[in-house]
């Protein structure tokens, strides 16, 4: 290990609130942070189990931990997501390179928060929407999926919001 490489592996792992494998550890994790996570965890349920939202809900809420998350955020994506779960999948498949068959429960759950979001959450930048999916598909889905999702969610960026992003790419913050 070079020394700018050891350099660089130090100052991830002291950064404030992640672990050395950089995901955010528990304490340093917003409600709306925890809210996501038990709103993908519920989404994971339909997806794979197709069980009824309303016991995936009330299951939800008794897990641990589920007294820090933001309760309202949780209900808009689970429900929001479920119930507008066509028109989110319209505006997410033309993006993919293979069928929805073929893609991993966690980062399809992931792509419905995230498109969700752009949508209904105006008060949420859409960098931040970008970077929390990004870290959920890090922290739950398979080993490259935050890749996956980071392109789809990018893609679908600058059509959801469009006013923010072109904002964000004439002062430099985002990418042409």
């Amino acid at each position: 290990m070079t020394e700018d490489t050891s350099k660089s592996a130090k100052s991830r792992q002291s950064r404030t609130g992640l672990t050395s494998t950089g995901v955010r550890k528990a304490a340093a994790k917003s409600n709306r942070s925890r809210a996501r996570e038990f709103a993908l965890q519920a989404l994971y349920q339909h997806l794979v189990g197709r069980n009824d939202p309303t016991d995936i809900d009330h299951f939800t809420r008794d897990l641990a931990g589920f007294h820090k998350a933001d309760a309202a955020h949780y209900d808009a994506l689970l429900h929001g997501s479920i119930n507008g779960a066509e028109q989110l999948d319209a505006l997410i498949l033309p993006l993919l390179d293979r069928k929805f068959a073929e893609i991993s429960p966690i980062e399809h759950a992931v792509m419905w928060i995230g498109v969700y979001e752009f949508q209904n959450c105006p008060d949420v930048p859409w960098r931040v929407v970008l970077n929390e999916c990004i870290e959920l598909a890090k922290e739950f889905g398979g080993t490259d999926g935050h890749k996956y999702v980071n392109a789809v969610l990018n893609g679908l960026a600058p059509q959801l919001r469009p006013l923010e992003v072109e904002a964000d790419r004439a002062t430099g913050k985002a990418r042409p």
